[in-house]
């Protein structure tokens, strides 16, 4: 029987057991969003896993939105990353980035003077967002980007997995959930265009499709995975028909034999996720379900998925690898210090 301690291949990453870190924004970006020393430690403290998925990070300037995130588009970033994954790499882990371009959903007061607010529609996402020194604050309105714009941001994905392989990273793994830019595209609610990127299923899919074979281009499909969250409303998205959507996305991905498709499985009335992926995805998955030890150990063994991701579990339990194999108990988070500055809530949670 498969177990969740047991190695895996998922593309060209082999990981040492099948417990994935899942992406977590927490918001300790030191100056120009670059990594600190915190962040070689959080993800050290960590690297037990068979595979870490470090936070969402902005591809460009213009796809950061939220305060203190990371990104990937300076030479200052890429260092910063660098230190990460040397560290990771010294305790024998694995860890991949995870490019995040937030669209609509961000403030200027959290961006560089020069960069802008984005989107496929000039549709203003319902909601708030926090500023440092403000609070909380209204969504901008976002600017369509223009037909011949649309190249250009796939570019950007483009170059970002070129700079995050050039910072050391396994692979990188295309956030296409949580209401971001490329759910964006995929979605009715926000995605309006009437040109080759909008209206029909196959036009509203290009734009996750396009980016994908840009960074398989530069890291190798192998290397590439795909976070999903079919039909989640979370940042005011909604699709009319999700099911005809990620079935359409999922046929048009399978044939890229990507490293693994992340689903984030959130049971909604209006699609049965997990049905849609085991119909119309071939490869490799991470499942995310917000379980514990033995409903993921089941998941492993009758062979639902290959993997499955921990999210805040990780947050103070860093050595989460070990307390399931010996059936320890886990350590409470404590939720106030989920997004603040500094050490606490970061890196003092203690191992066994």
């Amino acid at each position: 029987m498969t177990i969740l301690f047991d190695p895996v291949r998922l593309g060209d990453l082999a990981l040492a057991n099948r417990i994935v870190m899942a992406p977590m924004t927490r918001s300790r970006a030191g100056p120009g969003d670059e990594p600190t020393a915190l962040h070689v430690e959080y993800y050290r403290q960590r690297a037990t896993a068979g595979l870490i998925v470090a936070e969402g990070t902005y591809p460009s300037k213009h796809g950061k939105g939220y305060c203190r995130t990371p990104g990937i588009h300076t030479a200052g970033q890429i260092r910063g990353w660098r230190t990460v994954t040397d560290a990771v790499h010294a305790e024998g882990g694995r860890i991949v980035l995870q490019l995040m371009h937030c669209g609509r959903i961000g403030s200027r007061l959290n961006k560089g003077p020069d960069a802008q607010t984005v989107a496929p529609s000039v549709i203003r996402a319902r909601g708030r967002i926090f500023a440092d020194g403000v609070g909380m604050v209204d969504f901008d309105e976002p600017r369509a980007l223009s037909a011949a714009e649309v190249p250009n941001v796939i570019g950007e994905f483009r170059v970002a997995t070129a700079k995050a392989l050039a910072a050391g990273f396994d692979g990188v793994e295309l956030h296409c959930a949580s209401g971001y830019l490329p759910m964006q595209f995929l979605s009715t609610g926000t995605n309006r265009r009437t040109d080759r990127y909008g209206g029909p299923v196959e036009n509203r899919i290009r734009f996750v499709v396009e980016t994908i074979e840009g960074m398989s281009d530069e890291a190798g499909s192998g290397r590439v995975g795909l976070r999903i969250c079919p039909g989640n409303p979370f940042n005011d998205l909604h699709d009319d028909d999700p099911g005809e959507t990620y079935s359409a996305l999922l046929r048009a991905v399978t044939p890229m034999r990507l490293a693994y498709l992340h689903l984030i499985w959130l049971p909604t009335p209006e699609i049965d996720s997990l049905a849609v992926v085991k119909t119309h995805y071939q490869g490799a998955l991470i499942l995310n379900e917000s379980v514990e030890h033995d409903g993921a150990q089941r998941l492993i063994a009758d062979g639902t998925t290959d993997a499955v991701s921990f999210g805040r579990p990780f947050i103070a339990n860093p050595d989460l690898v070990r307390r399931f194999r010996e059936g320890r108990r886990l350590a409470d988070f404590d939720p106030q210090t989920l997004y603040t500055p500094g050490p606490a809530g970061y890196i003092d949670y203690p191992a066994l």
